[in-house]
């Protein structure tokens, strides 16, 4: 029987902080959705109006409604709706976390490609977040 392959410093890090950050994001989401349904914190709109826009193409529903696309959403945080946009964000940034968080291990071991790529990772996943490019429908 072959041993199995064991996992590098870099992989274990990764895996460590995804881990850790998926747990959190998760308890964000919770508490969020929480604060939103139980009326804690208000809506930008009122759930029993959601019906309303269900229907909407996204122009309209955004017009109907004074949001604006984009980044915009963070000014919208102190209302319960847009509050859980804050762990969805922090999960969908987890990785670019992670992708730092190995640069000193694979600086370290002097993998030169392996930095190269998880820099251009870290450099595409904060561009295409950033907005900068505009692309997409919006």
């Amino acid at each position: 029987m072959a041993d199995k392959p064991k996992a590098t410093e870099e992989q274990l890090a990764y895996a460590g902080l995804l881990d850790k950050g998926m747990k959190l994001g998760m308890l964000m989401l919770i508490v969020t959705f929480f604060l939103y349904v139980s009326g804690i914190m208000a809506p930008h709109i009122p759930v029993d109006q959601l019906q309303n826009y269900w229907s909407m193409p996204v122009k309209e529903y955004l017009k109907a409604t004074g949001i604006h696309p984009g980044w915009t959403w963070i000014s919208l945080m102190g209302q319960g709706d847009f509050l859980n946009f804050l762990g969805i964000a922090f999960l969908s940034a987890v990785s670019v976390i992670c992708y730092i968080r190995i640069l000193p291990v694979l600086l370290k071991k002097k993998d030169t490609i392996y930095v190269a790529i998880a820099l251009l990772e870290v450099l595409v996943l904060t561009l295409a977040a950033s907005g900068v490019l505009k692309s997409g429908g919006h």
